[in-house]
């Protein structure tokens, strides 16, 4: 630690702070919300989990239930977007693609189809609504399998869950612009492009 700060001092001209200074392996420590790895073509950065678990905090605040069902989706798709596209744009350079991709973004989406369903509140609005999208997708649902599905009598969470709803409701439809509704971003594809 000494040998750090002295070094730190006489060739960058750095007074580093005693508090918040700590020598640690890269593997461990945390810098700027980043944590490092080794990889077999050198050190990686990636996002610390810390960073990880905060954005997973503000996407849940802005899909509770009973909050973000009683606004506009085209309020809760904005917060969302916002937050998606200044959290990626700050760690880009971080390897991610994997936890977004098979991680977050499912997650995401589910919290808001439950908000979705919650809004469109009684079973038969959901299957009336399932139905109609049904046919945008390439492998549409029988009426009958959409029916069953929809007026199962399980919870939202397990409701927003099931194939049917997952499918209908999938990543490309929840993206569409309609009306004064913004697209919903897909972390994965917004990460990659960008």
């Amino acid at each position: 630690m000494a040998s750090v700060i002295s070094w730190l001092k006489r060739k960058l001209f750095l007074t580093a702070s005693a508090e918040k200074t700590r020598v640690v392996r890269p593997t461990k420590g945390k810098y700027l919300g980043f944590t490092f790895w080794k990889g077999s073509d050198g050190w990686k950065c990636r996002p610390h989990d810390d960073s990880k678990k905060r954005l997973k905090e503000k996407i849940r605040s802005v899909t509770v239930r009973r909050k973000a069902a009683a606004i506009p989706l085209a309020v809760t798709f904005t917060r969302i977007n916002q937050i998606m596209r200044g959290w990626i744009n700050y760690y880009r350079i971080g390897a991610m693609s994997m936890w977004l991709k098979e991680t977050f973004g499912p997650w995401m989406r589910h919290r808001v189809r439950v908000v979705i369903l919650k809004q469109w509140k009684h079973r038969g609005t959901i299957f009336t609504n399932l139905w109609k999208l049904n046919g945008r997708i390439s492998h549409p649902f029988p009426k009958s399998y959409v029916f069953a599905q929809s007026m199962t009598h399980c919870g939202w969470y397990r409701l927003g869950n099931n194939e049917v709803v997952n499918m209908i409701l999938n990543p490309h439809i929840l993206s569409l612009k309609r009306k004064d509704r913004p697209g919903l971003v897909d972390p994965w594809k917004y990460y990659s492009c960008a």
